[in-house]
């Protein structure tokens, strides 16, 4: 009598993380995020572990997630992981202003984004 369980939003092969409320704009974000796709993971690592982008660090924890999610979760090879998905969606937007001259108000939007990896297990070609 209890409830069924959820289907799988990913493949049997994939696994992913997702990170909500990264302080960055999804253009931004989405430059960083473009730089991994598709690469094995251990080489993304190491691209955003030298990147000078700021907001690397926080996808660079993203995607350790979604390495320890595949290999604790689903019993993934990481050796074989390639970063089949990485996109960007927009979060909450926060409204600042500044006093300006002769009354006026300059505004100022501070916006939030959310990232989404997607790992897959694809075994290499002899």
């Amino acid at each position: 009598m209890g409830k069924e369980k959820n289907p799988r939003r990913v493949a049997e092969n994939e696994a992913m993380a997702k990170t909500r409320m990264l302080r960055t704009s999804p253009q931004k974000l989405n430059l960083v995020a473009a730089m991994i796709r598709g690469k094995k993971v251990d080489r993304a690592l190491t691209d955003l572990t030298f990147s000078k982008k700021r907001i690397a660090q926080d996808v660079k924890k993203c995607l350790q997630s979604a390495i320890a999610n595949a290999e604790n979760n689903h019993g993934l090879d990481v050796d074989e992981l390639v970063v089949a998905e990485a996109y960007v969606g927009k979060n909450l937007t926060m409204k600042r202003g500044r006093p300006r001259a002769r009354g006026r108000f300059g505004k100022i939007i501070k916006p939030f984004s959310e990232l989404t990896i997607k790992v897959r297990q694809v075994e290499e070609q002899a």
